[in-house]
């Protein structure tokens, strides 16, 4: 690899100069609640605002705009399973451009459906990403289209550190940015921006426990495919760096942490509740790695980039229930009752009059686990909090009903 193929600091203010007009400028808020938890003076960069939802927008505009006439004529083609399709589909739109975006076939609809409302042509291929990418290549090759990478390409670089220049600009005196991983596009622009402007500032980053690809190539300098598990969080489930990337990571990256789906869950709904943000599981992976302990900045001023807010709104459901479980706040009974006119009836009453506002009700009279002449109730009850499931549980016993709690 050449030393041209990595970015410099003048390209990648040249790539701001280019986004002007084009991209949001993304805020950067303060967070008094996750300065309190984390120990730290803790800012929250949000590219979960981003037009298209995500920081995909800023490289792949930077990218389409660096094509001549005659590649524009011949248009591009992109694989991807969500954000970086979103990306060149609205910039391809902008600029005049055609577009055609291989997505999985398991790709979420909504994220199909927002690629295709920016003009692109979506075809559906393979089962997994790297189907898709086989594909994309192949009518890349067939059609003499240009292929626009996700991370591993300068021009898709030099975008994505302007993430890293807004942070300089609005925050001067930041000591850490911690940033999440997949292909490592993001973490290498941020990196090769701040640190060119100021050296002693940290960039950490932050990958699942599922795809730890970044991390054993900066622990243990492995280039090799990693074994990967399931994660929630697909937008940085990479199994290897880019070729690019793997080098600035190696140079300008401090430190990488892990992180579970569990604890990008406890972010992802924290930031829902607490601060009214929207994010998706890879763009809570920076703050989790904060709130769980991985990265300790306590005393420091901080960055946590929230990568993306695309989330589909069934695991933004699942997320919430997990949340409101693990803080004492939703329960579920499961009640046996004499399958008679009122037995349902007393028991509402009596969790009503304690407080327990109930979501949902599940009645069955059949099943080998349902004895005859009786009838299985499931309550989902909404708690206040610990202390009130605490208090409700006592009183349904104090009572003389009979009921379990399950998981």
């Amino acid at each position: 690899m050449s030393s041209n193929d990595i970015p410099s600091f003048d390209e990648i203010r040249k790539a701001m100069e280019t986004l002007d007009g084009h991209v949001k400028k993304t805020p950067l808020d303060r967070s008094s609640t996750f300065s309190s938890m984390t120990g730290s003076e803790l800012y929250l960069k949000m590219e979960n605002m981003q037009k298209t939802g995500s920081f995909k927008v800023r490289g792949a505009f930077v990218k389409l705009s660096s094509l001549t006439r005659e590649e524009r004529e011949r248009g591009v083609v992109a694989a991807s399973a969500g954000n970086h399709a979103q990306g060149v589909a609205y910039s391809a739109s902008v600029l005049g451009i055609r577009a055609k975006i291989v997505m999985p076939e398991t790709a979420s609809p909504a994220k199909v459906d927002a690629t295709k409302s920016y003009g692109a042509e979506v075809l559906l291929r393979g089962r997994v990403f790297d189907d898709s990418l086989a594909e994309a290549l192949s009518i890349c090759e067939m059609e003499r289209s240009v292929f626009v990478h996700a991370y591993d390409d300068k021009h898709v670089i030099s975008g994505q550190g302007t993430v890293g220049l807004e942070i300089i600009q609005d925050l001067p005196e930041v000591d850490a940015i911690v940033v999440p991983i997949g292909g490592g596009g993001l973490i290498s622009g941020i990196a090769v921006a701040v640190k060119s402007v100021k050296s002693n500032v940290k960039v950490y980053g932050v990958q699942s426990e599922a795809f730890p690809s970044s991390y054993r190539l900066l622990k243990y300098g492995s280039v090799e495919p990693v074994e990967t598990g399931d994660t929630i969080a697909d937008g940085i489930a990479v199994k290897r760096p880019g070729r690019i990337t793997s080098e600035i990571i190696k140079k300008y990256v401090d430190d990488i942490f892990l992180v579970s789906d569990k604890e990008i869950a406890e972010a992802m709904f924290l930031m829902l509740e607490r601060a009214k943000v929207v994010s998706e599981p890879a763009g809570a992976a920076s703050l989790a790695s904060l709130i769980s302990g991985k990265v300790e900045l306590s005393g420091k001023k901080v960055v946590s980039v929230i990568s993306g807010g695309n989330v589909d709104m069934y695991t933004l459901d699942q997320i919430v229930s997990r949340g409101l479980e693990r803080y004492g706040r939703l329960i579920r009974l499961k009640f046996i009752l004499k399958d008679s006119p009122g037995s349902l009836r007393q028991i509402i009453d009596v969790v009503s009059g304690m407080g327990a506002n109930i979501l949902d009700v599940q009645h069955q009279r059949l099943g080998s686990e349902v004895p005859l002449g009786r009838a299985a109730v499931i309550l989902s009850l909404e708690t206040q909090n610990v202390n009130h499931t605490k208090h409700l549980i006592e009183g349904l016993k104090q009572r003389g009903l009979s009921f379990s709690v399950l998981e």
